[in-house]
């Protein structure tokens, strides 16, 4: 049951009824674009500062115990929106919010893998975290589908009740997952112990992030794979209505993009045995399948974007597998966390460049020079030597 629970887990924690909608709350309380964009500044900061902490915490204490808190601080966030609608209540819950992406972060990815580990069931990390993204992805669009009827019959109030209530089960989920590890909880020892392992396992971990060189390479990789076409995710609309297709069929371009992405996840178990050469070759495929469907001025060319994007979420599953059989030690959470905070800042490059090239180019001329990098990832990782991922 250890699986279905992480599944579960993953759905509830996307499973938000807020997700299309709290643009539109922050809108009719009066926020400007400009305060809307600091907030989502106030987030992105938050997740960066706790990311690696968080994940010290999480080998130090315990990993169960920050998935059953984060949730929680979403939950509070989400209700602090709809109760107290002000730039304020929407601040301190970005600021929750963001704390809670960094408490799971790392976290999430140590339990799981040491656990399968545990059961001799390593070689399936890749298929179980490649559904979880899946099922994540169906969770997401199913939380947009019935936001429309419970917005429509309830308003804010109905939606947010809704987001409080999907925290609270997935809170509740994380508690029966297991963690058989040992685990030195702060009412064992004193607290100058306490605070000695916690900065022996943080130092332990950014150090093998930094001096092991493999690792270095997993956290590279998957830093660059995960975060580029994550944050481009966020462009998709502009760029389907950028082909000139009716807006009215602006979601279901949209829609194609996250069922890519959906049977990228499904693929990333079989993905898992590609030597280097060929993970390189699927790479630079994807991005000049990226390219060539954002400069088709015509919505045709969605059917590459789409195949593209289910490229990049294989490789992000993949990416993060090696990076798992790599790490050594306790530290694990902490070193997926180091990985974590480059996703961050690659995130917030590609959201700078964009931005930047706005006024200049096409969306999809700026979707074609975004995925370069993927070109010399690709180029890079066949230069390796040939061996099993």
């Amino acid at each position: 049951m250890f699986v279905p629970k992480l599944y579960v887990y993953t759905f509830l924690g996307e499973f938000v009824l807020l997700y299309p909608v709290y643009t539109l709350l922050f809108t009719d309380s009066g926020l400007s674009v400009a305060e809307t964009s600091s907030l989502f500044v106030i987030w992105s900061v938050t997740g960066m500062v706790l990311e690696i902490p968080s994940g010290a915490w999480a080998d130090a204490v315990s990993r169960r115990l920050l998935l059953f808190l984060g949730p929680l601080l979403a939950g509070v966030g989400f209700g602090l929106w709809v109760l107290f609608p002000s730039y304020w209540a929407f601040a301190l819950g970005f600021v929750l919010w963001g704390a809670e992406g960094a408490l799971v972060s790392g976290a999430f990815e140590a339990l799981a893998y040491e656990e399968l580990e545990r059961r001799g069931l390593q070689s399936r990390y890749a298929a179980v975290m490649g559904r979880a993204h899946s099922i994540g992805i169906a969770a997401a669009a199913s939380a947009i589908a019935l936001a429309t009827p419970v917005f429509a019959a309830g308003g804010y109030p109905a939606v947010g009740a809704a987001s409080v209530a999907a925290c609270l089960l997935c809170a509740a989920t994380a508690l029966t997952l297991p963690e058989r590890r040992p685990v030195r909880a702060a009412s064992t020892e004193t607290s100058t112990d306490s605070d000695g392992r916690y900065l022996a396992v943080l130092r332990a971990g950014v150090a093998e992030a930094r001096t092991d060189r493999n690792v270095l390479e997993a956290i590279v990789l998957i830093s660059v794979v995960t975060a580029i076409w994550g944050a481009l995710e966020e462009y998709v609309p502009f760029l389907a209505a950028a082909t000139g297709a009716p807006r009215t069929a602006v979601p279901l371009l949209v829609l194609a993009v996250w069922v890519g992405a959906a049977a990228g996840g499904l693929l990333a178990g079989p993905a898992r045995r590609l030597s280097e050469r060929s993970f390189a070759l699927v790479l630079g495929l994807a991005a000049l399948a990226m390219a060539a469907g954002a400069l088709v001025p015509h919505p045709a060319g969605f059917v590459l974007v789409a195949g593209a994007f289910g490229a990049f979420q294989m490789a992000g599953v993949v990416a993060d597998t090696r990076l798992q059989e790599r790490v050594s030690g306790d530290q694990r959470a902490t070193v997926t966390s180091v990985a974590g905070l480059g996703t961050n800042v690659v995130t917030l490059a590609v959201y700078t460049a964009y931005g930047a090239g706005s006024p200049f180019l096409s969306h999809g001329t700026t979707f074609a020079l975004l995925v370069l990098p993927y070109v010399v990832i690709a180029l890079w990782l066949a230069r390796e030597r040939v061996a099993p991922m």
